[in-house]
């Protein structure tokens, strides 16, 4: 429960423009600062920062807020904790965390207790690693990989000993309840009798962490024989393979500076790789890579290196993932380790330098990795493979945006096997053409172009006639720079913005002025809690037409005349209902006909 006095002063003491230009480079363009978005890629800069109305919003991926809302979108923090965050950053004393008199809900006592029961369980192994005799193999282990003990220290690696009840017996200790234990993924309950027995066992153990750093799950490696060699937590309250990435928390402010995150298959991967000085790797938990990995990650980087094992599996994974980062608007890059080797034994055995420059800054194109990915299952020893290679290889570099990249790939392919040039761009022409790649189709699902995305319409709502919308939008411009035209509309219209988004504003606006407060779009935005609502509000605020009180009467005739036709179709439809459920079949043709030139009035309002 955050005091609104706290975010007001939060909001006050943060010039937006000083914020984003930690992150932005931005020059400026009359009463604008205009940059390249931070969160879609783009050559041309769409994305807009308003000092005057303290906002920021981009005409590319439609992105808008306050100083708040920035910093959410670009740490991934949620409202309170970026307003923290802000606050600290000010000196504001932080003292609402005890302002919260509300019972915690059952479930995030069970969090909260989880927590606590994790930290308390890192703890024990790290101690047990670093102290314990029984822990000597593992230490050896661990130092014959290259883990040396501040490697050890720095990532919070422990060892789970070979008995069964080791963590079971310190959780009882302290007082846990042993069934909520087994529920977050520490124990495993008895098979042959009652009770529970510690779930690592003889392992070294790795804590994985969520984006705000806390412990929520473990992942171990077995250092005797058996099965499975690595063993990660359950799902649980706290931990969801689909959704966490290895390291995130701490990779984030590197990733977000380069833009670019190292994508791993494994903990130990991604850990050698700090030490090589790669700090913007993370890696997937005994998962494939998911949607909701990309999202999470596309709001930091623009571009992903996929540095997955050498070997076929390794491989495989990375060609299956390259469409899902694509799809997400994400430039890839792919390394290819020689001889099956994964990142771990490469920097192991050839040292960190090369490594880095020949699989990081040396990745090849996410195209290029598919050329020589789609060589496996073509013999091209053969005429016929040859042809067949050829073929399917053209109809990877047809589906290419950029046509210079298309036209020196099939150059390369046409030097290679001593074919035409002017053949393969034919045959890449002819593909584009069934596949209808033209203009329109060239723009890929999740990436941006600005130009298109400025007419795209996302709109659910029915469609409307331009001007009705145009009086919408304007109005709530208005109102959000004036009390008393938000008064009048209120009287005039109230509730009667046809679209769903603008009917909210307008109820935000409403009780905004209600209770007193004086226009500010930047504090507006933050009642708001709402990311669509929120990027609706920035662009509005952005529309620049001089008030005038014809225009205001004009607006308001629209939207009135346009909610009176809504109701006159409304009541049509239910009148063709009727006669349709009273089979009179003649009458609801007739009545839809009326409905139909009613809805081309509507759209002409």
């Amino acid at each position: 429960m955050i005091p609104q006095t706290v975010i007001d002063e939060v909001l006050r003491r943060h010039e937006i423009s000083d914020t984003v230009g930690k992150y932005v480079h931005l020059t400026k363009n009359g009463k604008y600062l205009k940059g390249l978005c931070p969160f879609h890629s783009e050559k041309t800069p769409s994305f807009t920062v308003t000092p005057e109305k303290q906002i920021f919003h981009c005409y590319g991926c439609g992105k808008g807020g306050n100083v708040i809302k920035f910093v959410m979108e670009m740490e991934g923090e949620t409202f309170p904790e970026a307003v923290k965050a802000l606050a600290e950053e000010a000196g504001i004393p932080i003292t609402w965390t005890t302002a919260n008199t509300e019972e915690p809900s059952a479930f995030q006592k069970e969090k909260q207790t989880l927590h606590e029961a994790h930290d308390y369980s890192l703890k024990l192994y790290h101690y047990l690693l670093k102290n314990m005799e029984v822990a000597k193999l593992a230490r050896e282990y661990l130092h014959s990989r290259g883990f040396n003990d501040a490697l050890i220290e720095h990532f919070g690696i422990g060892y789970a000993p070979a008995r069964w009840d080791t963590l079971t017996q310190a959780l009882e200790r302290k007082g846990y309840s042993l069934a909520e234990m087994e529920a977050g993924g520490l124990l495993s309950r008895r098979q042959d009798a009652e009770g529970y027995v510690d779930r690592f066992r003889d392992r070294v153990i790795f804590p994985i962490h969520d984006t705000s750093g806390n412990t929520i799950a473990f992942a171990g490696r077995l250092m005797s024989d058996g099965q499975p060699k690595y063993l990660n937590s359950p799902e649980t309250p706290l931990f969801n393979k689909s959704r966490t990435l290895y390291r995130l928390h701490e990779a984030r402010p590197a990733i977000r500076r380069a833009r670019q995150v190292v994508l791993f298959e494994g903990y130990v991967d991604v850990i050698k790789a700090w030490s090589a000085g790669i700090h913007n790797g993370v890696a997937t938990m005994g998962t494939a890579l998911t949607g909701e990995h990309a999202a999470m990650l596309k709001r930091f980087a623009d571009e992903v290196i996929l540095c997955y094992d050498g070997d076929d599996a390794g491989q495989a994974a990375a060609h299956k993932s390259i469409p899902l980062l694509e799809e997400a608007g994400f430039r890839v890059r792919v390394s290819i380790l020689p001889n099956r080797m994964d990142p771990d034994e490469y920097i192991s055995s050839y040292g960190p330098e090369p490594f880095v420059r020949e699989f990081i800054d040396g990745a090849v194109s996410a195209v290029k990795f598919q050329l020589i990915y789609l060589r496996k299952s073509h013999i091209l020893l053969e005429e016929d493979g040859k042809i067949r290679y050829l073929r399917d290889a053209v109809r990877i570099v047809a589906r290419k945006d950029s046509p210079t990249e298309r036209e020196l790939l099939l150059k390369e392919l046409a030097q290679e096997f001593g074919v035409s040039l002017d053949t393969l761009k034919q045959e890449s022409l002819e593909f584009r053409q069934q596949e209808k790649l033209g203009n329109v189709g060239d723009i890929p699902a999740g990436s941006w172009n600005n130009v298109w995305n400025e007419n795209r319409s996302t709109s659910k709502n029915p469609p409307l006639g331009a001007a009705n919308v145009n009086a919408e939008r304007q109005l709530l411009s208005w109102m959000m720079q004036d009390k008393e035209t938000a008064l009048l509309v209120q009287q005039r219209l109230g509730e009667r913005f046809l679209i769903e988004d603008h009917a909210a504003l307008a109820a935000y606006l409403y009780a905004y002025y209600a209770q007193g407060n004086d226009p500010d779009i930047g504090r507006f935005v933050t009642v708001l809690q709402d990311d669509r609502l929120e990027r609706s509000a920035s662009a509005i605020a952005l529309i620049e037409v001089p008030y005038g009180e014809k225009e205001l009467e004009d607006f308001l005739r629209t939207i009135e005349r346009a909610s009176e036709s809504k109701g006159s179709i409304e009541q049509k439809y239910e009148e063709m209902r009727r006669a349709d459920r009273a089979g009179d079949k003649l009458q609801a043709a007739q009545i839809l006909k009326e409905i139909l030139s009613l809805e081309k009035q509507r759209k002409q309002l």
